[in-house]
């Protein structure tokens, strides 16, 4: 069967002041459309699997928030993670836990703050994938064709001469390569087998079992040797009494960088990591002067490419402004420029 991994734990304010540590973006409705982009991720994937094998993992602090925004799922299948430790152990604990549910289950690992524009052509990547996945012993990743040499992303060499035989959309993967520098961003963006490392991630549940025994043999055993506490009671104390024991190290490093069977499903379907106002801007729409006006009751005079988002029906009147943010929630009010916004950010948070 298939199984959802929604990974939710992450902290920080990208989109101060409307997220903060205490409320993560991924608990926030920054697009302006009443579903936080939570409750987004979970959206897109209904088509693909039952609500019964939708999982969350996320910090023990945010498990009422991601019960109450996600009430369909159950409340057992939120796992909650006492300390943080980067994606791997959060992978390996998930892993396990569906494992002893599902020992053949095919599962898509995604994070819970992405956004997706096209919605039909992602389900329809996610089901090949999972099908590639089910039946080979290959782990996929998701590739996003690039629109432009960003530097924050990290990025997929693909071999495009290999072809897998099972599928005609999905290749080997030569190399992965960190964030880039703006002149080896526009190197990669001349070739077509480049890609942006998206962080979506399909694979059989035996598949990473093994993955993480042959190559990371510490972290596996940590987990492992919990198997007949999951899904009982005494899981969560378990989980708690070893889990600062895991090195803190991403998946990108335990095992994708390592593994030989890896695979890249090159894709486009208009997708962000939305870490900035900036990357929120260019998915929204924009009026005529290029503004974004995510608050229901923005006006605007003489002003062009700016953000607005201020919380409820709070009026805002903004003249005057070229290429600014104007954002506000909870006492805390934001008006910078789009190209100073993290400079900006840094000030006011520390």
């Amino acid at each position: 069967m298939n199984h959802i991994v929604i990974m939710a734990g992450g902290v920080g304010s990208r989109f101060w002041p409307m997220s903060t540590q205490d409320n993560p973006k991924q608990f926030i409705d920054v697009l302006g459309v009443g579903r936080t982009l939570l409750q987004l991720t979970y959206d897109r994937f209904q088509s693909v699997c039952d609500p019964d094998n939708v999982w969350v993992v996320t910090s023990a602090q945010y498990a009422e928030k991601v019960h109450s925004q996600l009430p369909d799922i159950p409340v057992k299948n939120i796992l909650c993670e006492p300390c943080r430790r980067n994606t791997a152990p959060c992978i390996a604990y998930v892993s396990y836990r569906i494992k002893a549910k599902d020992p053949s289950a095919n599962i898509v690992v995604t994070p819970s703050d992405h956004v997706v524009m096209d919605v039909k052509e992602f389900q329809r990547v996610i089901k090949g994938a999972l099908q590639f996945a089910g039946e080979t012993d290959g782990i996929v990743t998701l590739g996003m064709k690039p629109t432009r040499p960003e530097t924050g992303y990290g990025y997929i060499q693909a071999n495009l001469s290999a072809q897998s035989i099972r599928s005609k959309e999905i290749f080997a993967v030569d190399s992965f390569k960190e964030k880039p520098d703006l002149e080896t961003a526009s190197q990669y963006i001349k070739h077509n087998n480049y890609f942006w490392n998206a962080g979506i991630f399909i694979w059989n549940v035996r598949t990473i079992v093994n993955a993480f025994r042959m190559y990371q043999p510490a972290l596996n055993r940590i987990f492992e040797s919990l198997y007949a506490v999951y899904g009982t009671p005494e899981e969560q104390k378990a989980i708690d009494n070893v889990y600062a024991q895991s090195e803190n190290i991403s998946i990108d490093y335990a095992i994708m960088e390592k593994a030989e069977e890896i695979f890249v499903f090159p894709c486009s379907f208009g997708w962000s990591d939305l870490g900035t106002w900036g990357s929120l801007a260019q998915l929204s729409q924009k009026d005529a002067n290029g503004n974004c006006l995510i608050s229901q009751n923005a006006k605007t005079f003489e002003t062009s490419n700016c953000i607005i988002n201020v919380e409820g029906n709070k009026q805002v009147v903004v003249q005057g402004l070229n290429g600014y943010i104007v954002a506000q929630r909870d006492g805390r009010l934001l008006i910078c420029k789009l190209s100073e916004e993290q400079r900006i950010k840094e000030f006011a948070v520390n």
